[in-house]
């Protein structure tokens, strides 16, 4: 924990998690000590391990409320506390302190101990240990494309917290003989952009949320966090001095739920190259960036034609929640920074290649999975939402064979777009096509039973209830994904290949494993919402990677 200027200067400073390590000063090339919301920024070689020992020297409480009611780390053991609930402050002192954290690599194709698996935390000193922990010292291969990555908190349960604390920062993958990037902005004009929204104290610190939607359940839960202010690389609202020049803004969603739907106030296009797993197949013009959370989108903005003292703000028009809730306050989070043109000589951009990225035409060679996104009806916990009905310690159900490729198809039963995230792999998006969701509900529940599911799920044949003809992904969407939105009304399909992203199509069979590593070994790897106070409260499930169509092949 520390103190960090988000507030404009005469604000007080807010008390935060952070990220701290040896980096080197941009200014002198000398190595020193940086800690800070976004945290260090990696600057990975493609082809070049590297490891990374991640410390947890948190050792004050944290400062927002944990809820015990529901599972998490628990790394005191506590019993499940009953009504009445105390307010929060203080809550519950044991659930408070030690505060455990493990990390993940979102995008990362990595061995699952050291993906940061969200049963694999520890509290400092690594006194106390969750049941996935193997180690610390965590190992990053680098051998996908070069692309936008991010690492952040994701411990079981209280991942919400740490992130919103801070504890998140960029991972930029590069690759020396990258052919696309002699043609882009670099340097100085290469800038990541994490975005997420907060609120604040009157002493500066960091609100959120100490009463629970439904107290009298779950204490201190929220189902969804949206902040009053943008904090964009650890300010609030800030201004960008740009030269008459073409820029790389390198962007990442942190928000705990909030989507940004991005246009710059004076109705400019720009140009998105990459998106979650690398480079797109070509480069698509936009005019407004949908992006929800745990999504990266990778872009150019042209300011050389512009005049010196030029303002333009970088705007918001996403509805919160999304898709159906309220539009943003144009004076507030409808804004998320400005830009103001410096009086330089213009430099226009050089013609960027037709082809970025060649995008393989993945078949599938395993049977398809029917899956669920669904919204908990019980008027006690009307906002818990689960991932085919189950709750996150429901025994694995997801065993995908190494070397495979299938195809996902999942019906959304709830009113929210859900960003999901798988670990280990890149993915296709495939299709959207909207569907008969109430008579599917109907007839899954008729199926299943009331939720949480207590037995394994039965899948449903979505094929009868779908409706009009599939819609492809949107140019922007149509390179690797790791995080796709899934709208409701609607199932989408992704496919997914077990196996390295660069594998030639048919360049793997089930049971083969590319993988430079055992992707059997370890805690194993999850898929989940990527809004955070969802994956918190159970919207996140296991899978296992195997390496045969029996469990037995896996490895303990």
């Amino acid at each position: 924990m520390f103190q960090q200027q988000i507030l404009p200067p005469g604000f007080p400073m807010t008390n935060a998690f952070g990220y701290g390590g040896i980096v080197t000063d941009p200014g002198t090339g000398n190595p020193v000590f940086f800690r800070g919301i976004p945290g260090p920024t990696f600057e990975a070689i493609r082809g070049i391990p590297i490891h990374v020992q991640w410390i947890n020297d948190i050792t004050s409480p944290q400062p927002f409320p944990v809820d015990p009611t529901f599972g998490w780390a628990n790394p005191n053991d506590i019993p499940t506390p009953v009504p009445p609930f105390p307010p929060f402050p203080p809550g519950f002192p044991e659930a408070q302190s030690p505060v455990p954290i493990v990390t993940h690599l979102h995008g990362g194709e990595t061995q699952s101990d050291s993906d940061g698996n969200p049963t694999s935390w520890f509290t400092a000193g690594e006194m106390k240990t969750g049941p996935g922990f193997f180690k610390s010292l965590y190992t990053y291969l680098n051998t996908q494309q070069p692309t936008t990555l991010f690492y952040h908190d994701h411990t079981d349960g209280i991942t919400r917290l740490n992130l919103y604390a801070g504890l998140a920062g960029f991972y930029l993958l590069r690759d020396p003989n990258d052919p696309v990037a002699p043609f882009l902005p670099s340097g100085k004009f290469e800038i990541p952009l994490s975005i997420l929204d907060r609120s604040f104290n009157d002493d500066g610190s960091l609100l959120y949320p100490n009463v629970g939607n439904n107290p009298d359940i779950h204490p201190y839960w929220v189902p969804e966090f949206f902040g009053n202010t943008i904090v964009v690389n650890g300010k609030v609202w800030p201004n960008l001095d740009v030269e008459r020049h073409q820029y790389r803004f390198r962007i990442v969603n942190e928000s705990n739920a909030r989507f940004y739907n991005l246009k710059l106030s004076n109705n400019q296009s720009f140009i998105q190259i990459g998106s979650d797993g690398g480079y797109l197949p070509k480069a698509v013009e936009l005019s407004s960036l949908l992006i929800a959370p745990g999504e990266r989108a990778d872009i150019l903005v042209d300011f050389s034609s512009l005049a010196p003292g030029t303002k333009i703000l970088l705007l918001n028009d996403a509805n919160t929640p999304f898709p159906g809730g309220d539009a943003p306050d144009i004076n507030t989070v409808g804004q998320v920074m400005q830009f103001t043109v410096l009086d330089t000589l213009p430099v226009p951009p050089p013609a960027l290649p037709a082809t970025l990225n060649i995008i393989p035409a993945l078949t599938p060679n395993a049977p398809t999975r029917t899956l669920t996104l669904n919204r908990v009806q019980a008027t006690n916990d009307s906002k818990q939402q689960l991932l085919n009905g189950q709750i996150f310690m429901a025994p694995t159900s997801e065993f995908p064979v190494v070397g495979s490729t299938e195809d996902w198809q999942i019906a959304n039963l709830t009113p929210d777009t859900h960003p999901i995230h798988l670990h280990l792999v890149e993915f296709l998006l495939i299709s959207r096509q909207s569907f008969d969701a109430a008579r599917y509900l109907a007839d899954w529940t008729a199926l299943n039973g009331t939720l949480p599911l207590d037995h394994p799920t039965i899948a449903l044949p979505v094929g009868p209830y779908l409706q009009g003809d599939p819609v492809g992904p949107d140019p922007n969407e149509s390179g690797w994904k790791d995080t796709v939105r899934m709208n409701p009304g609607e199932v989408t399909t992704i496919r997914v290949r077990f196996a390295p992203q660069d594998v030639p199509v048919n360049g793997v069979v089930p049971g083969e494993n590319l993988f430079p590593f055992d992707p059997a070994f370890g805690p194993g790897y999850v898929w989940h919402c990527h809004l955070i106070e969802h994956e918190d409260n159970s919207m996140m499930r296991p899978y296992q990677v195997i390496f045969g169509p029996s469990q037995s092949a896996m490895h303990d």
